[in-house]
């Protein structure tokens, strides 16, 4: 063989052999040290428990430990002010709904924009709400007949101004005459359910995954379930059965990073997260939590994020929701 043809033959291997160590290389190129994610509610609330069931296999793909750190606080807004500051290009964060759909609009001084300080990547799952209500109270229409009766002796508890159990609520109250409980905030749903039980709060609009083990339990009682039936909670009658119609409402859980987030990094958790929400072991945790596991493209989350704001925008304007 001529000599300037072996030796072409004999790059052109080296070139190809070389590739799969380049593709290596590049992958391995973020992280380069721990991942901090950061989650705005307490230890066992709901976005607590979807961020630490895709903490584990969310390290294992990307070969640094993930550290769930919780900075509750002003309905996640201060965690996700956190995410939309870092700069290291290590921190995430887990955000609901309110974070993004609705925060803007009821925090004049909100001191990020949902819309422009956050690289969108996945939404994680959702789940549809549930009304609880305290044990001691009737079930379906008469448990409506006896809160008319409350008036604004009633109260529900939330997760903050502008959480979905709040404005969910708010919406309920324009649905059904007569019903008029007053809001009381807390800083995750752990604390409404433990206010509830301390007849401090007679109800609630809150995930599955927090209400049913009480329900179970029967500590407290599951007036009705948002929207229709539910493989989450086959149990439980949708609130059409107690006469409110046209109620859909779900919460859900998403990841983010800050705006400053690298190209490198953006492609590497995608591209992960797809695949881990795709697992049947984390699916089956997030079921069993009482999430239905999504994951979705960054451009699917900013149209759902869309979406869903402008329906929250329109129950801010009508209830003349305001930030005290």
């Amino acid at each position: 063989m001529h000599a300037t043809k072996r030796a072409l033959l004999i790059a052109c291997g080296l070139a190809a052999a070389a590739l799969p160590l380049a593709a290596s290389a590049q992958n391995n190129a973020w992280p380069t040290k721990p991942i901090r994610l950061l989650v705005g509610f307490p230890g066992g609330s709901t976005p607590d428990i979807a961020a630490r069931t895709i903490a584990e296999p969310l390290a294992k793909a990307l070969g640094q430990p993930v550290v769930v750190d919780n900075k509750p606080g002003a309905s996640g807004n201060i965690a996700a002010d956190m995410v939309a500051k870092a700069t290291d290009d290590h921190t995430l964060g887990i955000v609901i709904n309110g974070n993004l759909t609705s925060s803007k609009m009821l925090y004049p001084r909100l001191p990020y924009d949902p819309a422009k300080d956050f690289t969108y990547l996945s939404l994680i799952a959702t789940a549809p709400l549930v009304l609880v209500a305290q044990n001691s109270l009737p079930s379906g229409t008469a448990f409506f007949d006896a809160a008319r009766k409350g008036g604004d002796k009633w109260n529900y508890g939330s997760v903050g101004v502008g959480s979905v159990g709040h404005l969910g609520m708010e919406l309920l109250k324009s649905r059904v005459a007569g019903f008029n409980p007053e809001h009381v905030p807390y800083q995750g749903n752990p604390q409404v359910v433990t206010a509830m039980l301390g007849d401090q709060v007679q109800m609630a609009l809150i995930p599955p995954g927090v209400a049913m083990p009480q329900v179970r339990a029967s500590k407290l009682k599951a007036i009705g379930l948002t929207g229709g039936r539910s493989a989450l909670v086959p149990e439980l009658p949708p609130l059409a059965e107690a006469g409110v119609r046209d109620f859909n409402l779900e919460v859900w859980v998403a990841l983010l990073g800050p705006a400053s987030l690298s190209k490198t990094a953006q492609a590497r958790i995608s591209r992960e997260i797809e695949v881990i929400m795709k697992q049947p072991e984390v699916r089956r945790k997030l079921f069993e939590q009482g999430w239905q596991a999504v994951g979705t493209s960054p451009d699917g989350m900013r149209l759902r994020v869309k979406e869903e704001a402008a329906i929250m925008t329109r129950i801010i304007s009508t209830r003349g929701i305001k930030i005290q």
